[in-house]
């Protein structure tokens, strides 16, 4: 069919007594049409007036939709069923003409950003092929709002301390922060509410604080307002993962930090320049990098078990003989596990794979013969049996005793004995050992109720002078 304008170029040209074959040979179309036009004398576009072979079932349509909960294909297979055959694309064009299961479209909004204004961070799953298996993993994405560019990093999963890391090496990777860090209403970064109202939680404000930006939450179902890290999860999916293979998660973030690297430098018709060029400027409204950036860990307690380890994401990793049964203090980094006790640094690992099972065993932290030393009853020696040992006869004697009970557990009695020894005088807990051992008691509940009377009773006793007593007698 003719538009207004190719009608009215030929009613113009019958006008200056151009004939019909001359105007059909100038704008290329049959005589016929020129003779409709002519007879029609009107440039408007005449409506089409041609009924609809999905029309006589209208009524019927509108009861599939409702019983089909809107499932066009359904509607389809339930007319098939009442003997109406209908195509499916002409079944979808009389839905879309008539509204039919058709969500009204919004129109969407276009924020500016000043340089160094807003950055914007997300995440979303994604079915990667890193060696020969295929892993659900979480991509990581940050972006510069004004310049376009871009980093995004790999992780099995997501948490507070995945993100604090990610965003760290965001933060570096482009040599500062934006003011603002702009998120969804995640759990990882936000505590409670959501959008204006979220409070974010007091971890990550403690961490945005350390580079000078302010963690805030779009409105739910604005996503429209984080569009900007939201595309290049899409861009990654397609035009990152196919083709290239990844020996393991450091192989892959390594080749996606590359990826970023060129990516940077592409033209994009948007812009009409490219996120490079334009990160040339954003980069000195962007706050400093403070002068010491801390290594970002995880803390965890754990108990060194008899097999001289200790377990995080079911892995196990080795530490010195001697601590066996002590709290440590675990601290977990991307790539390594440091073990401490106090201030002092016992072991040092590379982190193993979460779930991986694995055990992670250093020589230096096994005894000569690969078993710790252990006394008849079977149990290890410990350097706090041998200091008690050594103070006095009757801790001696009651250490045996606490190996030789049945109380169970021998490792854990004499520990507990050795804590009274380094808090309470030597005297008053052997006064009490002693005392205790007549009667053939090894609890040491009791043990320590006995300490502490003999030093609140020594604490209390006075010192009574003669020369008053005598004038008192007076």
């Amino acid at each position: 069919m003719l538009d207004s304008e190719s009608r009215s170029a030929i009613l113009q040209l019958h006008q200056r007594g151009q004939g019909i074959r001359p105007i059909a040979r100038a704008l290329n179309i049959s005589r016929n049409t020129v003779k409709a036009v002519l007879a029609d004398g009107s440039a408007r576009v005449p409506e089409l007036n041609r009924a609809s072979a999905v029309e006589p079932y209208r009524e019927l349509i509108g009861q599939l939709y409702l019983s089909c909960a809107g499932n066009v294909v359904r509607i389809q297979e339930e007319l098939q069923a009442h003997g109406v055959e209908i195509s499916y694309s002409t079944l979808t064009g009389y839905c879309r003409r008539e509204g039919i299961s058709q969500k009204p479209k919004k129109r969407t909004g276009h924020y500016h950003f000043e340089p160094g204004e807003e950055m914007q961070h997300d995440t979303s799953p994604h079915d990667v092929l890193i060696g020969s298996k295929k892993i659900r993993v979480q991509c990581a994405s940050c972006v510069l709002c004004y310049s376009r560019k871009l980093y995004a990093q790999v992780y099995p999963g997501f948490n507070r301390f995945y993100c604090k890391t990610f965003l760290t090496e965001a933060v570096k990777y482009f040599c500062g922060a934006a003011s603002r860090c702009m998120v969804d209403n995640t759990s990882v970064v936000v505590a409670g509410g959501s959008g204006k109202n979220a409070i974010i939680a007091p971890e990550m404000v403690a961490f945005s604080e350390r580079f000078g930006f302010v963690f805030e939450a779009h409105e739910k179902g604005d996503a429209n307002r984080s569009a900007r890290v939201e595309g290049p999860f899409y861009f990654i999916e397609r035009n990152f993962y196919p083709g290239r293979k990844f020996e393991d998660f450091a192989d892959l973030n390594r080749q996606l930090v590359s990826w970023c690297d060129s990516k940077a430098h592409r033209y994009l018709r948007e812009l009409q320049t490219r996120p490079i060029d334009l990160y040339q400027t954003e980069r000195f409204h962007l706050k400093a990098l403070p002068l010491h950036i801390a290594e970002v860990y995880d803390l965890h307690s754990r108990v060194v078990n008899l097999e001289g380890d200790i377990q995080l994401h079911t892995n196990r990793y080795s530490v010195p003989d001697e601590y066996l049964g002590r709290r440590v203090q675990v601290r977990e980094t991307l790539d390594k596990v440091s073990i401490y006790h106090g201030h002092r640094l016992l072991a040092q690992h590379p982190r193993q794979p979460e779930g991986a099972r694995a055990r992670v065993v250093c020589k230096q932290h096994r005894t000569p013969g690969g078993r710790p030393s252990r006394n008849g009853g079977g149990t290890p020696v410990l350097p706090e049996e041998t200091t008690l040992r050594a103070a006095a006869a009757e801790l001696d004697k009651l250490v045996t005793l606490l190996r030789c009970g049945k109380q169970g557990r021998p490792l854990r009695h004499i520990r507990r004995l050795y804590q009274f020894y380094l808090d309470y005088p030597t005297d008053a807990l052997c006064q009490a050992v002693s005392r205790a051992l007549e009667y053939g008691l090894t609890d040491l509940d009791r043990i320590e109720h006995m300490t502490l009377r003999t030093i609140a009773g020594e604490f209390f006793r006075l010192q009574i002078n003669p020369d008053s007593q005598d004038n008192d007698d007076e």
